[in-house]
This record gives structure tokens, C-alpha cells and sequence, in this order.
């Protein structure tokens, strides 16, 4: 069972690579792992947005989650997405990850509808009640519409196996707010979503990132992480910025398809983004060309 305090560090919510069919690609998923982990990461977070969730059946998703926990092999922590419209399916996919042996589940406000407070609440809870896995909560108003309040949230932390965050939300005072309303609780934490924001969340008391940009540069995101834990806050801000630009560059094409197309230029093979997403074009192909040659990650 995940212990509290292994909630920490650098987790990249892995992209998923698919063949020609869109089916998940074993191989590719392995490099990807393998990439990130030796690249100093300390989770890996499979079937997040950056993982296509959204593009994959149930049969696709278990067999990219299984695949990732054999072979990250307990290395690091497996963290599980749970994104879905409904109660019940997250419930589905709750026991999906258990059952293919994950350590803790990440579950995303519901997208399309705009539940209540209280909907929410009894969303949240009834997931957490139907799992024994620790669940980490996933607010992405951007994308879902939804956003998990300070007062809810200080809700959702009261239930026991409710035991942090991940903030991606442009909105860094709402990070700040999490972390002041529930800094009493020991057992609760708080991760940066949006990776500009890694060393400021740090900085208020955050636990650590769940990067898209640590599936490309995982050792300077890290790098951000392990000098803010010893100290070198100039250090740390430094790489924060030079890791800048790869974060700007999600621009350059429909989301997710940047670090997909990041990972084919430095030669990991990925694949194809699930369409209707598209490569970036090949105007923007040549400026993310630079972004990784600044990085030295390509020639």
C-alpha cells in the first residue's frame, strides 16, 4: 500500500502511445516508462489527459495500466486516472486500477455536466468508499468546466483515503488557498498541475508536480524538484525557467499532441495522436525542433 509520504516529487502523467489501429502499443508504452523513470521521476501517473484517457475503451485502458504496472515493476509508485462523466464508471475504473494493481488513483472532476457542490461531494466520496486505494483528486477546470472549490475541497480532505490534489489550473492563488486550508492536515497534499507553477508550489508548501513536460525533459523537471529539497532555491528557479519554453510550446498544436510529437523528434517513437488531433504542423514542428535543441534533448 502507498504510504502518505511516498505522495511526492516528479510524477508524469505518461503519454500513451497507439498503433496504427489506435490501440495501445506495448513497446512504445515501455520506452516511454523507461524514459521517464530513468530520467529520475518518483511516479508515474497513467491514463491522464496527456495519456489520451479520453480516446481509449475500457479493454485499451486496462491493458495500458496493466502493461505500466509490470513493467515500472515497483520501481516508482503507478498512479491510475479515473476521468469519467459518471459516478458509476469511476467506480468501474476505481476497480480497474486495483485490480491491475495500482497504488493510488487520480480521479478527475466529471467533464460536459456541472454537478452541484454537493453532487460533487457525493461524487467524490462514493468513489473513494469504493476503492481501498488512495485517491488523488485531479481539478482541471480548463478542460472539465468543473472546479473543485477551497470549501469543497476542505470537505473531500476529512475523507480518509482522500489524500491530496492536483491542481492544473492557470489560477496559482487557488493552489495557495489549498494549501492554507488544508495545512493542518498532515495527511493531505498538494501537487502543481500546470508546470509553470512547480517551484511556487513548492515554495507554499507543496509535496511535488504531476508534469506533462517530465514525459520529455524528466530530468530537469526533477532537477526543479531535487535542488528546492536541498536548498539551492536559485537553483531550483532556474531550471523552473529553462523549463519555460517546452511548457509554452503546448501551444503549438491541439492538446495533447506536443509531447506526443516532442518524443517522436527525439526519437522514442510514440506514434500517432488519437484523431481527431493531428501532428503539429510542420511550421511548428521546426520551432519545437528548437525548444528541444535548446534543451539539448535533440542534435
Amino acid at each position: 500500500m502507498l504510504q502518505i509520504e511516498d505522495i511526492k516529487g516528479v510524477i508524469p502523467p505518461i503519454i500513451t502511445p497507439v498503433d496504427n489501429n489506435e490501440n495501445v502499443d506495448i513497446v512504445g508504452l515501455k520506452r516511454v516508462i523507461d524514459h521517464v523513470i530513468n530520467g529520475g521521476v518518483h511516479g508515474v501517473f497513467a491514463l491522464g489527459s496527456n495519456g489520451e484517457f479520453y480516446a481509449l475503451d475500457h479493454q485499451n485502458q486496462e491493458k495500458a495500466l496493466q502493461a505500466t504496472v509490470e513493467h515500472v515493476n515497483g520501481r516508482v509508485p503507478v498512479y491510475s486516472g479515473a476521468g469519467a462523466i459518471t459516478t458509476k464508471e469511476c467506480v468501474a475504473l476505481a476497480k480497474m486500477a486495483e485490480r491491475s494493481g495500482a497504488d493510488a488513483l487520480t480521479v478527475l472532476t466529471p467533464m460536459f455536466i456541472n454537478p452541484s457542490e454537493t453532487e460533487m461531494y457525493q461524487h467524490f466520496k462514493t468513489i473513494a468508499e469504493s476503492t481501498n486505494l488512495p485517491v488523488l483528486l485531479y481539478n482541471n477546470p480548463g478542460k472539465t468546466t468543473n472546479n473543485i472549490s477551497v470549501s469543497l475541497l476542505k470537505k473531500l480532505a476529512a475523507i480518509d483515503n482522500i489524500v491530496g490534489i492536483k491542481n492544473t489550473s492557470l489560477d496559482f492563488s487557488q493552489t495557495v488557498q489549498y494549501l492554507h486550508a488544508t495545512a493542518d492536515n498532515k495527511n493531505f497534499k498538494v501537487l502543481a498541475g500546470t508546470d509553470f507553477y512547480i517551484y511556487s508550489t513548492l515554495t507554499y508548501g507543496g509535496v511535488g508536480c504531476v508534469a506533462g513536460t517530465a514525459n520529455v525533459a524528466p530530468a530537469l523537471v526533477v532537477d526543479i524538484y531535487d535542488k528546492f529539497l536541498a536548498g539551492d532555491h536559485d537553483g531550483a528557479r532556474e531550471a523552473q525557467f529553462k523549463l519555460m519554453p517546452l511548457r509554452a510550446a503546448y501551444s503549438y498544436g491541439s492538446f495533447p499532441v506536443v509531447m506526443k510529437d516532442c518524443l517522436n523528434l527525439m526519437g522514442l517513437n510514440v506514434g500517432h495522436p488519437v484523431k481527431p488531433i493531428d501532428h503539429c504542423t510542420e511550421e511548428r514542428m521546426e520551432a519545437l525542433k528548437k525548444v528541444l535543441r535548446d534543451l539539448h534533448l535533440i542534435d
